[in-house]
């Protein structure tokens, strides 16, 4: 064998990449102590792209397919390399497998609460978190931009710098929305595509996008979230006043007073159950009477309201009066019996003498002279 086929053997004539990993981004095929034929077969799977960097420089990117490295498909590569046509030579480049497909199940979310202004709660503090799927979807750009030297990158390493974008925007989208907040929950598709249209131009910097964007939750704080359930159950109650009953039948019945009122609810309903049954003890016995207290006199009812008048005097309505104020009136002779006077439930203003209730106080006065 001579030197030159040992040499021709040393050469590595297949340049591929299998992965069967689900998070490395970039790998970089190993070539040290070895070097790259002219003329050897480059396999890009589906899902791959091949960026060839010559010296530092990116020289060629190749996406999927089978190729001769020769010279007809290297054309940076042979400007580099100052080669002539059909010069068969080894060369020595990197040559990094940079993964296109989906990277699916990636986790964001807001460390910090989000303020926003709300038409109905004012400013609120806003919480969210989702998914999202990334992919690279310009090979030179993310190699250049992103990955450098690093010889085997995963989707990790670029996750924390894709969420902060996405917060950031997110934020952004949320405050100037001006959907209310109770209706963002019916509203989380607009709210995705919005933010992916606004992480749009940061990502494709980086070589990157994001096909699917999801949020899964936009939350409030716990107190308001406790009031808007309280407000909820009161709507659903409809009456404040049974509300209040509701709550305060619930509170005797858990004993929220350490227990206590519970067992005294308790006690009193035994003591009940046992006078129902005729005073029998817990042994059948009968037991000793108990000893209540007599019970309060009632409270007398409230005065029942007079009926008021308005008066006319002067050309002008005064009132309402009260019939003893009336009939002090009357008594000074400040209203007569031709004076007008209106009292609810009468049609019209009539002369105090002709209404039936005022007419008996006007019995020690002369009519008016007739005209």
């Amino acid at each position: 064998m001579g030197i030159f086929d040992f040499l021709k053997g040393e050469f590595i004539d297949v340049i591929e990449w299998t992965d069967d990993t689900r998070d490395t981004m970039v790998w970089r095929f190993e070539r040290e102590g070895h070097a790259i034929k002219y003329g050897a077969k480059l396999t890009v799977r589906e899902g791959q792209a091949a960026v060839f960097v010559h010296e530092g420089v990116l020289a060629d990117v190749f996406q999927p397919g089978l190729y001769m490295l020769e010279t007809n498909n290297l054309p940076i590569l042979t400007t580099l390399q100052h080669w002539d046509h059909g010069f068969n030579s080894p060369f020595k480049s990197e040559i990094y497998f940079i993964s296109t497909t989906r990277f699916t199940d990636q986790k964001w979310g807001t460390k910090n609460p989000i303020i926003a202004r709300d038409r109905e709660f004012g400013p609120i503090r806003l919480r969210a978190f989702g998914t999202y799927t990334m992919r690279v979807a310009d090979p030179g750009r993310f190699m250049t931009e992103i990955v450098g030297t690093d010889g085997e990158f995963t989707s990790d390493e670029i996750a924390e710098q894709v969420r902060s974008i996405i917060i950031q925007e997110f934020g952004r989208v949320i405050a100037t929305s001006g959907i209310p907040v109770l209706d963002m929950a019916a509203n989380t598709a607009d709210f995705g595509r919005l933010v992916v249209k606004a992480i749009e131009p940061a990502l494709a910097a980086y070589g990157l996008s994001v096909p699917e964007f999801y949020i899964e939750n936009i939350s409030l704080p716990e107190a308001v979230e406790a009031a808007l359930d309280k407000r909820t159950s009161m709507g659903i109650v409809g009456n404040l006043d049974d509300y209040l009953k509701v709550n305060a039948a619930e509170a005797l019945g858990k004993g929220g007073d350490g227990g206590a009122m519970g067992a005294a609810v308790g006690a009193g309903i035994g003591m009940g159950m046992g006078a129902a049954m005729g005073g029998a003890g817990p042994w059948g016995r009968a037991a000793a009477p108990a000893t209540t207290p007599p019970p309060a006199p009632a409270a007398p009812p409230p005065l029942p309201a007079g009926r008021v008048w308005h008066v006319a005097r002067g050309g002008q309505a005064t009132g309402p009066h009260a019939e003893a104020d009336l009939a002090a009136l009357i008594a000074s002779g400040e209203v007569k019996r031709d004076t007008l006077v209106w009292s609810p439930g009468m049609a019209d203003w009539a002369p105090a003498g002709d209404v039936a209730d005022l007419r008996a106080r006007f019995a020690d006065e002369p009519p008016p002279l007739p005209r």
